[in-house]
């Protein structure tokens, strides 16, 4: 969905732009959480990346910035591939914990074992339940207990997930955006562009819950990977309205696909002849031709465009 890959540059966000932000959505926050210490898919403030871990100093750092600034119901997003063992588990979620952070969310899916021993996500879980208690979101649980029945041990492709276990995939919430479509479309029907026209997206990009903060401080709303309404560094200034003068794309959002289609035609974009499995598919495969063809400030960060089909 964010195009992440091994392949983008190593651009870490640096910890004054991380106070900065941290500071806006703490003072947003403030008064608006009756249980600051709990934490759940959409409640609270999570860590993530690509793989949080991955820098464990720099994660550290920002759960002690969140505890200065006193931001609520924090916690960490990770897929589990540094859970060699209890130890290395245990000392590091304890370091984090003391640090303020609240909890922890692990990720399991058919994409992630594939990469990730199991035993190392059931280690995550287990010795997170020992520090976190009550404060550990294992998702999405039906895999888990899936690959549990399953008595999966190491890693497993893909094609031996679909053969054995495919028709768990209608329980999976494959959001079919960023790289998915052109990965997995396969997976469903496909259809002309026009079967999107009339409809918008203003609910996905005006919506109150479950927006990102990427590494470029761009506020990206929702699931939107690509799209920036602002610079989160300035949150006030977002919360206040975003002046759509010079951001074609997305006026053309808020109104109407048909309207993004026809932007990207102007600029050269012919249609997929073999369809699109969802409006979102659509609109990110004209925002790709788009972000090659001008300069539109809202399609950022350009380098998602360069990694949707690493």
């Amino acid at each position: 969905m964010y195009a992440c890959s091994p392949k983008w540059r190593g651009d870490w966000i640096g910890e004054e732009d991380a106070r900065r932000v941290l500071s806006h959505l703490a003072d947003k926050a403030r008064g608006r959480y009756a249980h600051p210490g709990v934490i759940g898919i959409n409640y609270g403030f999570h860590f993530t990346g690509g793989e949080p871990f991955l820098r464990f100093d720099l994660l550290f750092r920002l759960v002690e910035v969140a505890g200065e600034v006193r931001l609520p119901s924090t916690f960490v997003e990770t897929n589990c591939f540094w859970c060699r063992s209890d130890d290395v588990v245990r000392e590091r979620l304890e370091e984090l914990k003391e640090a303020g952070l609240s909890g922890i969310l692990v990720s399991v899916n058919p994409f992630i074992v594939e990469k990730v021993p199991f035993e190392r996500i059931e280690r995550a879980v287990r010795v997170g339940l020992e520090v976190f208690g009550g404060n550990v979101i294992v998702y999405q649980k039906v895999f888990f207990d899936l690959f549990r029945r399953m008595r999966l041990k190491g890693t497993m492709r893909f094609e031996d997930f679909l053969r054995v276990a495919g028709y768990s995939l209608k329980r999976a919430e494959l959001i079919p955006a960023g790289r998915m479509p052109y990965k997995l479309g396969y997976l469903y029907r496909r259809h002309p562009a026009r079967s999107f026209f009339g409809m918008s997206c203003k609910g996905e990009l005006l919506r109150e819950w479950h927006i990102h903060v990427d590494n470029y401080c761009n506020y990206v709303p929702g699931y939107c990977a690509g799209l920036s309404l602002g610079d989160a560094r300035r949150l006030d200034e977002v919360c206040r309205g975003i002046n759509l003068k010079g951001m074609k794309v997305l006026k053309a959002l808020l109104t109407d696909l048909r309207r993004l289609y026809e932007l990207g035609r102007e600029h050269g974009y012919r249609e997929d002849e073999e369809g699109y499995v969802s409006k979102c598919h659509l609109c990110v495969d004209v925002r790709r031709h788009l972000v090659e063809k001008g300069t539109f400030k809202e399609l950022r960060p350009v380098e998602f465009y360069d990694h949707l089909e690493d």
